[in-house]
């Protein structure tokens, strides 16, 4: 981003949508910038509809990184990672969101809000804020990642 400010595309289905506001606000209050894609309520919704654009964000350089989150997680990872140059990684703990992004180079966290508490999703949010990627023999495995 030209400002040098820290973009964060976030989206949830009605299973994530309980901790988005406190997400946003944790962001926010670090002065990132977030593009919100919703949903913006619990009533049933599809996740893709919202994983989509978050990822298409992160992909075209719109949004440094991403955060979805839904019921498991699993969906909204594996929708988010359909995306070309995405590496969403599903994680309830602080620690694998940290690696996620330190030797994945991970760019869209993906929460199991049913899995774990929301004081939790803040820890492992701020866990992968403040993870950078170590690159060397990493980058050589991260490199293997795309499709053949």
């Amino acid at each position: 981003m030209a400002d040098n400010k820290q973009t964060i595309a976030i989206g949830c289905d009605h299973a994530g949508f309980p901790y988005k506001a406190r997400v946003v606000q944790l962001l926010q209050d670090r002065g990132i910038e977030v593009i919100n894609f919703g949903t913006d309520s619990s009533d049933s919704v599809d996740y893709p509809d919202f994983v989509h654009p978050t990822a298409e964000a992160v992909s075209a350089g719109r949004a440094d990184l991403g955060i979805v989150m839904c019921g498991s997680g699993n969906g909204v990872a594996m929708t988010a990672n359909k995306h070309q140059s995405i590496r969403a990684a599903l994680c309830w703990l602080p620690e694998l969101a940290a690696l996620a992004r330190q030797h994945n180079d991970a760019n869209i966290l993906a929460l199991p809000v049913r899995f774990i508490a929301e004081d939790v999703a803040v820890e492992i949010v701020e866990a992968f804020l403040n993870a950078t990627f170590e690159g060397g023999r990493h980058a050589r495995r991260v490199g293997k990642v795309a499709c053949r």
